[in-house]
Parts: structure tokens; C-alpha cells; sequence
């Protein structure tokens, strides 16, 4: 091992890897969902979970919360921040209604009964935070069920969602921690850098 990597703190290399860990272990328990969408979404998650996010990727997701929902890493970090929250019932509820929208016409219907019980129904078991007259309007749309059936409650948690917990994840100790190892793995690559300069150093003198 190169010296300069040796006389890192382990703590900064030990944190990279445990956040990579937090975040391979968290996809592994996928929202129930339709069968046929499975395949998709597990595909998806492991590509997510096999790296942490760039530098910067991390500030991209400072500057707004479009950023943060544009990309699947983004959406995998902050739907760890909110598992923290015991939230993550919005993001699940959002991610499901940009799938239905792709949903074949024939299954409109069965999914969007399925996604209704699930996340807007009154009591529902995993029911978001939604006014009665926009429930009851999507309850209404359900009756020809077509791809904008949720596009109304969608939206309005989207919204809660920039408003309320977005702002909480700026200042999170799982968003900081990201910073801190694309920092620590900034710092380690620089003294690899001045370790193998100093190895061919050595090396030139000893051959002279």
C-alpha cells in the first residue's frame, strides 16, 4: 500500500464505505408493487446502490430539489433521508405514480385501485399527507382510470416534499456525511499523488 494512503485516518475510509453500506442495504427491501414493474425498479436500485454519488453530483442537489429527484442516486440518497424521518411513504408514493403513468392501458385500472389502497385511501397503510377534497378527487378519477389519474396528489406532495423535507436534508448528518467522503477520497487520491511523486523520487536518487 502506498505510504501516504497508509497514514489516512481509517475513520475517513471506514466512513466512505459505511455510507456505501447504509445505502446497499437500504435498496434491499423494495416497495410491494405490481409484478411486472419489479424488474425495472430492482435494476434501477442496484445500479444506485453501487456507488456513492460524485462531488458533483452532491452540489447539484443543493442548488434545488428538481436536481435531487432528476436522477436515480438522488432519489436513493433522499429516500434514505427519509426512511430516517420514517417518511418515506411520499417519495414511494411519487416514484409509483411515474410508473403507473407508463403502465400499459389494460393494467390502468388494477394499478391505480392498487396505488390508491396503498398510499391515499383514508387509513391507508401507507397513506401520504393529502387534503380530503384532492383524495376525493382522485378517488373520482379512478372511475376511468387514464395516466393522470394521481397527476393532482402527485404534485401536491412533490411539493411537500421541496417544502418541508428537502430543507431538513441540507442540513442533514447523511447529506454532510456524503460531502465529507468525497472529501476524504479528494484528500486520498492527492496524497497517492505526492506518495507514488516521492516513491519515483527515491527511486531516480538511489538509481543516480
Amino acid at each position: 500500500m502506498c505510504k501516504g494512503l497508509a497514514t489516512l485516518p481509517a475513520t475517513c475510509l471506514k466512513s466512505a464505505k459505511d455510507i456505501k453500506h447504509k445505502i446497499s442495504f437500504l435498496l434491499q427491501k423494495p416497495e410491494p408493487q405490481a409484478a411486472d414493474q419489479k424488474p425495472l425498479k430492482e435494476k434501477t436500485a442496484a445500479a444506485a446502490a453501487k456507488r456513492v454519488p460524485t462531488a458533483a453530483e452532491v452540489e447539484k442537489w443543493k442548488e434545488s430539489f428538481s436536481h435531487v429527484m432528476s436522477t436515480d442516486t438522488g432519489r436513493t440518497v433522499f429516500t434514505n433521508f427519509l426512511k430516517s424521518e420514517f417518511s418515506e411513504e411520499n417519495i414511494n408514493f411519487w416514484i409509483a405514480c411515474e410508473e403507473y403513468k407508463k403502465t400499459a392501458p389494460s393494467k390502468l385500472p388494477g394499478r391505480a385501485k392498487q396505488i390508491f389502497q396503498q398510499y391515499v385511501e383514508s387509513d391507508a397503510l401507507n397513506e401520504v399527507n393529502l387534503d380530503s377534497v384532492t383524495r376525493e378527487d382522485t378517488k373520482q378519477n379512478m372511475e376511468n382510470a387514464c395516466p393522470s389519474c394521481f397527476d393532482v396528489a402527485q404534485k401536491m406532495i412533490y411539493t411537500l416534499m421541496e417544502k418541508d423535507s428537502y430543507r431538513r436534508f441540507l442540513k442533514s448528518k447523511l447529506l454532510q456525511d456524503l460531502c465529507q467522503t468525497e472529501s476524504g477520497s479528494a484528500e486520498g487520491k492527492k496524497e497517492k499523488k505526492s506518495c507514488d511523486c516521492a516513491d519515483n523520487g527515491q527511486e531516480l536518487a538511489g538509481g543516480a
